[in-house]
């Protein structure tokens, strides 16, 4: 079984979820969920059933501390996960990693190996187990990498466990791993995530030690619970649809007379082909040692939404990019299309990816939950203000963090935030964080109260948050949700800015108060002082209001908050000096492979645009245009018909609509043209404005046009049939 973390939002979360397993009903084979969950997966529990007690405990070590394997016992780690993976059906394994093209990747080998004498044997070496060396020259680099140069290799991540990846006539063995250059050079995600989950848990326990909390032989660590929205659509539908098949949105497509207004989709009867579907999809991640918790139906028509249990960050962005796989191949099998773009659908709610994130310290308790007692309230407060701290130094790079094509249609509308980045705190937590600024906090709004063990500060109020679904980065009671991950994106980018510049508003709250508490000077006055100094400081990024209105965007102007619109321009923060050292002082990206990433984003941006200019050029002119032309022939040649029956002429109405669709096809001809300029020059910029002029157009002759001439299936039939 995957190990799930400590982290719980509360003592009762954490009854119910250790609680017993009455009532658990049974699934199709006569196997119930626990004796389902974590079945392909060689966890711990496993590994005691096929290690010897010195290896067993050498390797639990090493997964519960986050350290290197014991190469003593590599190989027999090596012959235990290949006994096991033999008897579940595998015949090959693969080392599962994450290159810079934002998915995984995988090269299998067979255990086969000829024994000399015109037989074979089962081999699997800790060497093979431990070290792989694929091509890395066709992976995106950003320059890291000469074409030439193709030695790469991928290492062995213990902490994450390995999996067996069933498939039609047999299974693979997939063993998670990092990805780096023939010189150490991070070429992947799991890396640089692996570094910044390392910068902030020494930031974290150093902070402990000040508050007086033992870290010897301890650690702190992320969680995550990462939300998945998705849309699904019949495959007949998506087959037809070149744009959904190359670009994974729809590029035309007229709104419907019904789509979401109504909201009676959202937490609505779950239809019994989905039902079937959903079904389906959580015992395979179940399977695979996925803690999928929850699933319901989303706002728009055919949209959806899973999440899981919380757990230790690596695992829960492994889990992830699990789950994004496991979703598209499960909707295969009932006839449907996983739709994971963050923007499908034009005019209609967009899928995101809320990243739920908090820290457990080496005390085993959530730092973003206050606790029973003033100094752990005092400790609540400290994380909070450190986030606030970080939050509004690196906004900038944060919103660059879920920067894409993709990302761009969606932030900013229907649910999703604006490219502003802000804090929500809610009205109880954001009078307590004035109340310090002033210096003189006494009091507290009304609500369940806690003391807090820092002179002068006010009693805290418990659950002191609603929820806000305009802000991109809000307090939620327990953990931080990032709400402006894109759907389609893995969850490392965020988590390893999160991470490091956690690490580094840390690093200098601990540098200061290490400072000033020399000689046994009183901790709580110097915590006072600065919490103070950093609400006054960077109280700004705090905003509990709609994040929509444009009367936040010219406060936030006034503010000096960034608003990067665009993924070009968000990009550009990776460039700047204050980011290069933040991510270097941390051990996080070398400069090399932190201008590497930029390159690899920009690249990949321009590419999907050009990629969607091309798409749509080629849909309007050998589809739209020439189906059009046909109705326009029949048209005319009916007015022509009637006009010469009836004698009066009263063919005005018929005449104005073949003038309409005339005018919009003869605009969306001369907007093609510009489309072909910008793609020939590689503009991005001209090509997007060009595609939304022919998108109008297009989509004003879908609403002339009789649906049974018009070649790409509606909104109305794909979000319906569902």
């Amino acid at each position: 079984m995957a190990r799930l973390s400590e982290f719980r939002e509360t003592e009762q979360e954490t009854e119910k979820a250790q609680g017993g397993n009455g009532g658990l009903a049974k699934v199709k084979g006569a196997q119930s969920i626990l004796d389902l969950y974590g079945e392909n997966v060689f966890s711990l529990k496993v590994m005691r059933n096929y290690l010897s007690e010195k290896a067993y405990k050498s390797i639990s070590t090493t997964i519960k501390e986050a350290g290197r394997l014991d190469p003593e016992i590599a190989d027999e780690v090596a012959e235990a996960m290949k006994t096991w993976a033999v008897e579940k059906g595998a015949t090959h394994f693969t080392h599962w990693f994450q290159p810079l093209t934002g998915t995984t990747a995988e090269k299998h080998d067979s255990f086969i190996s000829p024994d000399g004498e015109g037989g074979a044997v089962l081999h699997f070496s800790g060497k093979e187990l431990t070290q792989g060396e694929p091509d890395a020259s066709s992976f995106p680099s950003g320059g890291l990498r000469a074409t030439f140069e193709a030695r790469g290799y991928t290492a062995w991540d213990p902490t994450s466990p390995a999996f067996i990846k069933e498939g039609p006539e047999g299974a693979t063995l997939c063993i998670p791993t990092v990805f780096m250059g023939y010189h150490g050079e991070a070429l992947d995600k799991k890396t640089p995530l692996l570094r910044s989950m390392a910068a902030v848990s020494k930031q974290i326990c150093r902070l402990a030690n000040l508050f007086g909390i033992d870290t010897k032989g301890k650690r702190a660590y992320a969680t995550l619970g990462g939300e998945q929205e998705y849309f699904l659509i019949d495959r007949k539908y998506f087959n037809q649809r070149e744009d959904l098949i190359q670009t994974g949105r729809t590029l035309f497509g007229r709104k419907p007379a019904k789509h979401q207004q109504m909201e009676d989709h959202y937490f609505g009867a779950i239809k019994s082909r989905i039902i079937a579907f959903m079904e389906d999809l959580d015992r395979s991640l179940w399977k695979l040692g996925v803690p999928d918790k929850t699933r319901h139906n989303e706002v728009s028509p055919a949209q959806y939404e899973v999440a899981p249990v919380f757990e230790e960050l690596n695992i829960a962005v492994d889990h992830n990019m699990i789950t994004m796989e496991t979703m598209r191949q499960t909707a295969e099998k009932h006839g449907l299309v996983c739709l994971l773009h963050e923007k499908p659908f034009a005019g209609i709610n967009g899928s995101g990816k809320h990243n739920n994130w908090a820290v457990v310290g080496p005390d085993g308790k959530n730092w973003f939950y206050p606790g029973k007692s003033p100094h752990e309230n005092a400790k609540f407060l400290t994380m909070l203000c450190a986030v606030m701290k970080a939050v509004d130094t690196y906004a900038g790079l944060l919103r660059a963090s879920v920067a894409s094509a993709g990302n761009d249609h969606r932030l900013g509308a229907n649910e999703a935030p604006p490219a502003i980045i802000s804090i929500f705190l809610g009205d109880q937590l954001t009078d307590i964080i004035e109340q310090i600024e002033k210096g003189n906090a006494k009091n507290s709004k009304s609500g369940g109260i806690m003391e807090i063990g820092v002179d002068s500060l006010p009693k805290l109020p418990r659950d002191a948050t609603d929820r806000n679904r305009t802000s991109p980065f809000a307090f939620t009671g327990a953990k931080f949700e990032f709400r402006a991950v894109g759907s389609n994106m893995s969850l490392a980018g965020p988590n390893i800015v999160l991470n490091t510049i956690l690490a580094d508003a840390l690093d200098e709250m601990c540098t200061k108060l290490e400072s000033e508490t020399k000689g046994k000077k009183n901790f709580n006055e110097a915590l006072q002082r600065l919490l103070q100094d950093i609400v006054k400081k960077h109280k700004r990024v705090v905003f509990n209001g709609d994040n929509y209105t444009a009367e936040w965007h010219a406060e936030a102007k006034k503010r000096g908050l960034p608003n990067l619109k665009a993924t070009p321009e968000a990009l550009e923060v990776l460039k700047e000096e204050k980011t290069i050292k933040l991510f270097e002082k941390h051990g996080v990206l070398s400069k090399k492979e932190l201008m590497s990433r930029y390159g690899v984003y920009v690249h990949t941006y321009e590419t999907i645009v050009q990629l969607e200019g091309n798409c749509a050029l080629t849909i309007a002119k050998t589809q739209i245009i020439p189906a059009v032309f046909d109705y326009q022939n029949e048209l005319a040649q009916t007015i022509k018909s009637v006009a010469a029956v009836d004698k009066s002429n009263k063919t005005a109405g018929s005449k104005k609509l073949l003038k309409e669709i005339c005018q919009e096809t003869e605009a969306a001809l001369s907007v093609t043209s510009q489309l072909e300029t910008a793609i020939e020059k590689h503009d991005a910029q001209k090509t997007l404005a060009a595609m939304l002029k022919l998108r109008e157009h297009v989509d004003a002759l879908e609403a002339l046009v009789p649906s049974n001439k018009w070649p790409l299936p509606s909104y109305a039939k794909m979000l319906a049939t569902v």
